[in-house]
């Protein structure tokens, strides 16, 4: 039987525990001398994505920490798929790393039959950095203003309301979806190759609404030139609360992204528990805090297990989508 006492391992004393266990493995691989050499961080992206950003303001911390650099890599293409397999072909060392979001590590491998990585086989989590929300917006002179109306014109006209997304199965795509069948209306899917393009559009008043990340649509929304009617988080943003979450009208929608290094398979585990922990410090120093909650974003300072349970169960939950949609890979 346990007494108040017996309760000294709880959830406050667990920090601790936990930071005593990554302080020892951070002594132990620095005994071995790692790293001793310049750390590749492969970006599967163009310069100025969402990965790339994060990943070279926080690889400055780190590489200040360590005294030696971490090389930013940029290798778009393929929606991700090329710097994703260069990191499969990479040594299992600690001294090749890549930046893995949502987009590139569950929805590609479920939009294409043919994929150059196994997500869950071929890499280790090594620490989330952040996640982000979308938003829906529209163009102003649409008949709605809000997600009731929306949704209540898209029913009173089938297939009528057009929204934008980056094409079929992509992750803008597969949130429209979930969306759509959630709240039980039609829609006109309009593919875009870009979000650059979307906006471009929905500005111009040719297709009615899309879903986005919030980083790029609040811009335009504080201009004036498109109108929020919601954000796809459970709760209202703390930095926003004026504007109202999707799941107010649609319990339980929500969607976004994520962005975190990861490293091949068979990488030891001591390298990833000191990886995480600079990157963890990193994320908690306040210039960063600060540029990451002007971004929207949230932060994340967990284990390496919480990133990849996060992977996990996105699988389980846009797997599921495409079943019910009868999504087809290409």
């Amino acid at each position: 039987m346990r007494d108040g006492k017996s309760k000294s391992i709880s959830s406050a004393a667990l920090p601790m525990i936990i930071l005593a266990a990554a302080l020892w493995h951070s002594v132990s691989v620095h005994s071995q001398g790692y790293p001793n050499k310049v750390i590749r961080v492969i970006i599967p992206a163009a310069p100025g994505d969402s990965c790339d950003v994060l990943a070279r303001l926080v690889g400055q911390k780190v590489s200040d920490r360590f005294g030696q650099q971490l090389a930013i890599d940029n290798r778009p293409g393929a929606g991700g798929q090329l710097g994703l397999m260069l990191l499969t072909q990479a040594a299992a060392d600690g001294y090749t790393l890549a930046c893995g979001q949502g987009g590139n590590m569950v929805i590609v491998p479920l939009a294409y039959q043919k994929v150059a990585y196994d997500t869950l086989r071929d890499f280790a989590p090594v620490a989330l950095m952040a996640s982000n929300f979308l938003a829906l917006v529209v163009h102003p002179s649409v008949p709605f203003n809000s997600m009731k109306d929306l949704i209540a014109y898209a029913k009173a006209n089938p297939g009528k309301l057009s929204f934008g997304t980056t094409g079929e199965g992509a992750f803008l795509h597969f949130a429209t979806e979930m969306l759509r069948t959630q709240a039980g209306f039609t829609c006109n899917h309009v593919p875009y190759k870009s979000v650059s393009s979307i906006i471009t559009d929905i500005m111009g008043g040719r297709i009615d609404a899309t879903l986005g990340s919030f980083i790029s649509l609040q811009p335009h929304v504080v201009a004036g030139k498109l109108r929020l009617l919601g954000v796809a988080r459970a709760a209202r943003a703390p930095n926003y609360p004026d504007f109202p979450t999707i799941a107010e009208t649609i319990p339980g929608y929500q969607s976004g992204g994520w962005f975190g290094f990861i490293a091949p398979a068979g990488t030891p585990r001591d390298v990833i528990m000191l990886l995480n922990q600079e990157i963890n410090r990193a994320m908690m120093q306040p210039d960063v805090r600060d540029k990451m909650t002007a971004f929207g974003l949230e932060i994340h300072t967990e284990m390496p297990e919480f990133f990849a349970e996060t992977i996990r169960s996105d699988f389980a939950k846009w797997g599921k989508l495409a079943r019910d949609i009868g999504f087809k890979p290409r």
